[in-house]
């Protein structure tokens, strides 16, 4: 079986998530020289597989094989891949099978690493993601097994294979402010508090604004109002209470201790709550550590380029990985039909990004 018999094998699974459909066991048994370790919990399954060759430092390959529901507008079945004109079709292409494909396989031709090398799988990333890799990567903790470097073969190239890596990611910051203020009748302003009013004079100060300056490799973290309510759809009522919610895409120049205080700034002096919380906290891997440097080489080697190093997009995995102080970086093939109907990827960058992730794994040493 070469990587594209693997990948149309693991696109036949109808993983969704937090299904993996039989396909972790089917990668088990592929990879049959390598232990395996499960953890599962509340249906969702997690898998490493690791072999040791030599002493050495221990090197990750990690995803996911869940996938999200297909939706409307396919040409044909998501689940039964199909080839057309060098491509193929089917419901996790980009997203994610084509790298664990090429890792799996990159993994089971290797000859000899001089260390440990891993795969780490799980069939929940694309939803809640609370019992998928975290729960893994505690358990590995525990045993004293995490790696020291990983790298996350989610769809990274933007129009050329090999034009991208991501080397961190933004974190995300979610905060919801209550002002609250005294419900009267509209006719009598004296006799009400009105909570619009107040807000009002402060959101032009806090709109839009950049806490930060951004750097090398993050853009500005800025402040983005999602959602303003107030009221009871009417209009003669002044309204006892405002509820406005924001988001801000953190980089590591700003905290959420930054966050509070920018809204108690504007806020001081008025009665509100402020709940703050973060579903993501930002990464980067320098770029002269070992996996950044291998992975240049290897995609200057098979595709001719030097990948720009980015921290754009949304979150993946990786956050959880660079958590535990793991060097983390992400690589995979072109991402532009990802969640899309007709997802699909081609031939050539699935076999070329096998040959990155073998030359990676045979040349990390030198």
């Amino acid at each position: 079986m070469n990587v594209v018999d693997l990948l149309l094998k693991l696109l036949s699974f109808e993983s969704l998530t937090p299904d993996d459909a039989g396909s972790l066991k089917f990668i088990e048994e592929y990879l049959d020289e390598y232990d395996a370790i499960y953890v599962n919990k509340e249906g969702v399954k997690n898998l490493m597989l690791s072999k040791k060759f030599s002493e050495g430092p221990h090197l990750c390959f990690a995803g996911h094989v869940d996938v999200v529901p297909p939706g409307d507008g396919w040409d044909t079945n998501p689940f039964v891949p199909v080839i057309k004109e060098e491509k193929i079709y089917g419901r996790g292409t980009q997203d994610m099978k084509s790298g664990v494909a090429a890792f799996v396989q990159a993994c089971k031709d290797v000859d000899h690493f001089e260390g440990t090398l891993s795969v780490l799988l799980t069939s929940d990333e694309e939803g809640e993601a609370k019992y998928g890799t975290q729960i893994m990567l505690e358990h590995l903790k525990q045993i004293d097994f995490l790696p020291d470097c990983c790298i996350v073969a989610e769809p990274t190239c933007e129009s050329v294979f090999g034009d991208a890596i991501k080397v961190g990611r933004r974190g995300s910051i979610n905060g919801v402010i209550e002002k609250h203020g005294k419900q009267g009748h509209a006719a009598y302003p004296e006799k009400a508090t009105n909570p619009i009013h107040k807000v009002a004079q402060v959101l032009p100060a806090m709109a839009g604004v950049n806490l930060d300056e951004g750097d090398a490799y993050f853009g500005p973290s800025q402040f983005v109002i999602t959602d303003i309510r107030a009221g009871m759809e009417v209009t003669n009522v002044t309204p006892g209470k405002l509820k406005m919610m924001f988001n801000v895409r953190n980089s590591t120049e700003t905290s959420i201790e930054d966050v509070e205080a920018f809204v108690h700034q504007y806020f001081s002096g008025m009665k509100y709550d402020l709940t703050l919380s973060q579903s993501a906290k930002p990464f980067l891997t320098k770029t002269d550590r070992p996996v950044v440097r291998a992975i240049d080489k290897s995609i200057q080697e098979v595709c001719g380029i030097m990948p720009k190093h980015s921290t754009a997009g949304g979150t993946s995995d990786a956050r959880f990985i660079a958590a535990y102080g793991i060097d983390v970086i992400e690589f995979g093939v072109i991402n532009d039909t990802i969640h899309a109907p007709n997802e699909r990827t081609s031939i050539k960058e699935v076999e070329s990004l096998y040959d990155v992730f073998k030359h990676t794994v045979s040349n990390f040493h030198k």
